[in-house]
């Protein structure tokens, strides 16, 4: 039983290719992996796109946070023979969405769940990724994937995970999430 959580970032923001409905050309700067059978994780570059898809298509459960509504969707136009909404995932983003009826944030389920603050954000990330700073680039997605894995971790084990509110109270989502 191989899961692959999975986060990618991008050299481009909305407002560089005209909107979320130009999505395919943000263009993938940098994505990682962490797969549970190696428990290790895998870093991959605009280059390395088609091991990456190779990786996904591998794994038992892709789990990301937003991956069907935005990595698979920068992913498309590396593999447009690849119907990525057949891949069997867990979208927490996406799952969450479904039992709320309003978008929480990866950062709001971080600080309620675990405690913890994300590292930094997107924009950072293409700032970084247009400064050539791919060290710093690379820890940034790596610790979003293992937040990620520990946020999805917790619900498995506790059948919930927190998430704040805008006036930032704490409050409780019963999750069935099963590994």
């Amino acid at each position: 039983m191989n899961l692959i959580f999975f986060d990618l970032e991008t050299q481009n923001l909305f407002q560089d290719v005209g909107g979320r409905r130009n999505i395919a050309a943000l263009k993938v700067s940098c994505a990682v992996t962490w797969s549970s059978l190696r428990n290790a994780f895998n870093v991959y570059y605009e280059k390395d796109v088609p091991a990456l898809i190779t990786e996904l298509k591998s794994a038992r459960k892709v789990i990301g946070f937003n991956v069907k509504g935005f990595d698979y969707e920068v992913l498309r136009p590396y593999a447009p023979d690849i119907q990525f909404q057949f891949l069997p995932t867990l979208d927490i983003h996406a799952d969450l969405y479904r039992t709320l009826g309003f978008r929480v944030s990866l950062d709001s389920v971080a600080r309620a769940t675990l405690g913890e603050t994300k590292t930094a954000d997107g924009i950072q990330a293409v700032t970084w990724w247009r400064e050539g700073k791919l060290d710093l680039l690379t820890e940034y997605c790596k610790a979003d994937v293992d937040v990620t894995r520990r946020i999805f971790e917790f619900g498995c084990t506790n059948g919930y995970v927190n998430y704040l509110t805008r006036l930032g109270s704490n409050q409780k989502v019963r999750v069935r999430w099963q590994r």
